[in-house]
């Protein structure tokens, strides 16, 4: 068994969860050269060009001091923020995500989902909890457009810039269609053989660095020559090709980085989707806010408005807006009630909020209610299930398609499958 660890995150349970994947029965572990191998082999089912971003907000995000503020409920519910309008009549978001109340035509909201109170990217990602992903073993949507779509020429389908997460696995699909991490684990996809080690490289600091230092070496030695043509392209897709163009931002224009400054990871989604990549995950801040929400969310909410908004923008800007369907939300909503731990929310699984935008689905909306202290669904009550089944609709995917699990067994890629309606 190997183990390969990504990046950090604590929550409150006190674990510190490094983003990490198990590869069991593969003796010495998988790089890029494998998973171009097994897809070989595997062959695909389908195709779609359509793509996704999913960005995840780690650790359960306060959906009532973002997308569902109650400025009449008690002061101990409603906190510290106030909503503003948007440019959609009947519709008011928190007055720390301004850049998103000036473009919500482009953008639309369910305020009534339902979750559960799991520290897991796994609702999220693949529609189905983590405990039950123990048994079930349910694939990402990443995993699912990559078994669909496959790799176009040295484009992967699916690139992770979290490192990897037990959300982002692709389950009974096969470690074939695994997300590619350009950083951390990822770093082992540049693996070669004939005596070529990467141990060398631990101590760079970039990436990017990195691929230059490898072409150099691996051109010297004439290894390359010596390479199947699997493990080739592997080099060629990482190290020169357009997934490597997409990374290095140097290339894109001065005056579009300065706008992404401190939410880089927004552009690069936006620059693998354009490169071809069907599904990109990316996440952003701390938001098991415990203790000091209000003071957390003040840093926190403009730099997620920021991203968000000029992400959908330049989609809108370069006719990608169709074509890209753009999610985001943590694992569950927090306590409408504040707690006494110096102004913190604590977790809350009954309802949440997930931002959606593009993919042709219908935009300038905020879907389903909560009560008077954001509790609970007051009417259109939704699963994450549902939310992503929308996803998979905007994608040209149907939802209640079935793959073959381990067994041989028939199993759906989502038990509900009824879509949001309203964004339909």
């Amino acid at each position: 068994m190997l183990t390969l660890l990504g990046n950090k995150q604590k929550f409150c349970d006190g674990i510190t969860r490094r983003n990490f994947m198990k590869i069991g029965a593969l003796g010495a572990g998988l790089t890029l050269t494998d998973m171009l191998r097994l897809r070989a082999m595997g062959g695909q089912t389908g195709t779609t060009q359509k793509s996704a971003i999913m960005i995840y907000l780690p650790g359960g995000p306060s959906h009532m001091d973002m997308y569902d503020l109650k400025p009449q409920a008690p002061v101990e519910f409603r906190g510290e923020f106030n909503p503003i309008q948007t440019n959609v009549a009947g519709v008011q978001i928190c007055e720390h995500m301004p850049m998103q109340a000036k473009m919500w035509d482009k953008l639309s909201v369910v305020r009534s989902c339902i979750s559960v109170d799991e520290h897991s990217d796994s609702l999220v990602t693949t529609g189905y909890s983590e405990n039950i992903n123990r048994t079930q073993n349910h694939p990402s949507v990443g995993s699912v457009i990559s078994k669909l779509r496959g790799a176009s020429g040295d484009i992967p389908p699916y690139v992770s810039l979290r490192g990897m997460s037990i959300g982002q696995e692709p389950g009974f699909l096969g470690i074939a269609h695994r997300a590619f991490s350009p950083s951390g684990p990822g770093v082992e996809n540049l693996r070669l053989g004939n005596g070529i080690t990467m141990n060398r490289l631990d101590d760079r600091k970039q990436l990017l660095g990195n691929f230059d230092t490898v072409r150099r070496d691996i051109d010297a030695s004439g290894t390359m020559k010596g390479l199947d043509s699997f493990a080739s392209r592997a080099f060629e897709m990482v190290a020169s090709g357009a997934v490597r163009k997409a990374l290095d931002l140097s290339k894109e224009d001065p005056r579009i980085r300065d706008r992404y400054k401190g939410v880089e990871q927004f552009l690069t989604a936006r620059r693998l989707v354009e490169a071809g990549v069907g599904c990109v995950t990316l996440n952003i801040g701390g938001w098991d806010t415990h203790e000091k929400n209000f003071k957390q969310l003040k840093t926190q909410l403009p730099q997620v408005d920021k991203g968000i908004a000029n992400l959908i923008q330049d989609l809108h800007d370069r006719g990608m807006e169709n074509d890209v369907v753009t999610i985001m939300c943590g694992e569950f909503g927090r306590t409408p009630r504040i707690n006494n731990s110096d102004g913190g929310r604590d977790h809350w699984g009954p309802v949440m909020s997930v931002l959606l935008a593009g993919g042709g689905l219908k935009m300038g909306q905020a879907i389903g209610t909560t009560n008077a202290r954001a509790e609970y669904p007051k009417d259109r009550p939704y699963r994450m299930s549902q939310v992503l089944s929308s996803v998979y609709h905007a994608l040209g995917i149907d939802p209640s398609m079935t793959f073959n699990n381990q067994t041989g067994r028939p199993m759906y890629i989502l038990e509900d499958r009824e879509p949001v309606s309203e964004l339909i």
